[in-house]
């Protein structure tokens, strides 16, 4: 999820993103540095303490300190929960944080019922006045329908002194991000809010919505090959991690599952039932019922069915594997 995360930034392209991590750490830690792509210029900053939003934000700061960075630069702060984030809303809730030089820009959103959300309170001529967690709020505040997102702009020389000034008197006891807001509003400081549709900015809490998350994903990234020369016979079966690359003219049979840094080449016929894991497969080759990791697939050659390619194999250009193969690994 923290990968698709920084894929967000993509249109942005920070001069660095700084990760914060914590419980779990070092296997974040391996697995962005193995996806995270180069533009994105990754540091990590740890979080021993969970101590809150608050105090993340001021740890992740940081990673931004001395003089390489301008008093006025934006500092983007995003949950690492939010995969269906979609690069055109980031691009455009920082153009309109920079163009309207706001101390201070929230993504929001609203829903019917956003129990468990943050509520965005305005004043009576529509300014973002504060955030309210939902502990915190007042049976009239849990009533308002706009919600924090958690996906924040802020002006660098604002936020370190805002996240200084914190305190843990709430509900929870922890440092609140969401408690610049009101200090900065407090302070006459410009603060907006741009709206986003929130089955983009919804986090994922559980594996039901991890789920859901996922389906999303996998239509728009099927949508996208669909668009861009590749069949698929029945997209409801065929999955296609984003990382993947697909070529011209190939033809994904029902229950084609391609993973990892996956490269297809051009004019190929993959599947049914096919799993293919960092895998590179030339031009033209047929692979179908067939499970490969890490393996090499020459250009026209036949693979299948029913053949194992395990990671190091290769089969090579113009062969024909035969059912129930096994490749050796050179």
């Amino acid at each position: 999820m923290v990968v698709h995360v920084i894929h967000a930034l993509e249109k942005l392209q920070p001069d660095r993103t700084a990760v914060v991590i914590g419980h779990m750490g070092e296997q974040v830690r391996a697995k962005v540095q193995e996806r995270a792509p180069s533009w994105a210029n990754v540091a990590f900053v740890e979080q021993t303490e969970q101590n809150g939003t608050g105090d993340a934000a001021a740890i992740g700061m940081t990673a931004f300190d001395g003089d390489d960075y301008d008093d006025d630069a934006t500092i983007v702060i995003l949950p690492g929960d939010t995969p269906l984030l979609r690069a055109d809303t980031l691009d455009e809730f920082v153009a309109t944080h920079v163009a309207n030089q706001n101390a201070a820009t929230l993504l929001t959103s609203v829903l019917d019922d956003p129990t468990g959300y943050g509520r965005v309170v305005r004043k009576k001529d529509g300014q973002v006045l504060r955030i309210v967690e939902q502990r915190d709020a007042s049976p009239d505040e849990l009533d308002i329908k706009e919600w924090n997102t958690g996906i924040l702009c802020f002006r660098r020389d604002l936020l370190g002194p805002a996240l200084r000034n914190l305190t843990t008197d709430n509900a929870q006891g922890e440092y609140y991000l969401t408690d610049v807001i009101a200090g900065l509003a407090a302070m006459g400081h410009r603060i907006g809010a741009v709206q986003a549709p929130p089955e983009e900015t919804q986090g994922v809490n559980d594996r039901w919505q991890l789920a859901l998350a996922e389906r999303e994903l996998r239509s728009r990234t099927n949508r996208h090959w669909l668009l861009n020369g590749v069949t698929m016979l029945d997209p409801r079966q065929t999955f296609v991690d984003v990382n993947v690359t697909i070529g011209r003219d190939v033809t994904l049979y029902p229950g084609t599952i391609l993973q990892g840094s996956t490269t297809i080449g051009d004019s190929c016929e993959i599947g049914p039932d096919t799993r293919l894991t960092d895998c590179t497969v030339a031009d033209g080759a047929r692979v179908e019922h067939s499970v490969g990791h890490q393996a090499t697939i020459g250009a026209d050659a036949t693979v299948g069915p029913y053949a194992h390619l395990p990671a190091g194999s290769e089969v090579l250009s113009n062969a024909t594997t035969g059912a129930f193969y096994t490749a050796p690994v050179s």
